[in-house]
């Protein structure tokens, strides 16, 4: 069976091409477009690999992320924050919130392909 992927953010476009790299590398794509329906999702379908951005509607990507490491339902779940915000405070607090990584956008397409295989397989 494929491992699952939740992508979580609130701009279609990155949701778009966040979900061709992942399908393209031949696993399962679930999205969310805020806060509330990611950590809906997660607590659902309990993906493999996450990738949650910070600034959505409804909760932050941190307080998704704590919330879902808080459980021991979805604590497995691997996070990678992918943001915008790239000042030192913002990664901070990422990691405070639980993630697992902490990557900026741009991102580039062929790296994300990589970390994928390389944590998922």
């Amino acid at each position: 069976m494929p491992k699952t992927v939740l992508i979580c953010d609130d701009e279609a476009y990155i949701l778009e091409s966040v979900s061709f790299v992942v399908r393209k590398e031949g696993f399962t794509v679930i999205t969310a477009d805020n806060g509330e329906k990611a950590l809906a999702m997660a607590r659902e379908h309990k993906p493999d690999l996450m990738f949650l951005d910070v600034e959505m509607p409804k909760k932050t990507g941190y307080e998704v992320s704590a919330a879902l490491k808080a459980d021991a339902e979805t604590r497995h779940i691997y996070i990678i924050m992918l943001t915008a915000r790239g000042q030192a405070a913002d990664e901070k607090r990422g990691y405070e919130a639980q993630v697992n990584e902490y990557v900026t956008k741009p991102f580039s397409p062929r790296k994300l392909a990589k970390r994928l295989h390389e944590i998922l397989d």
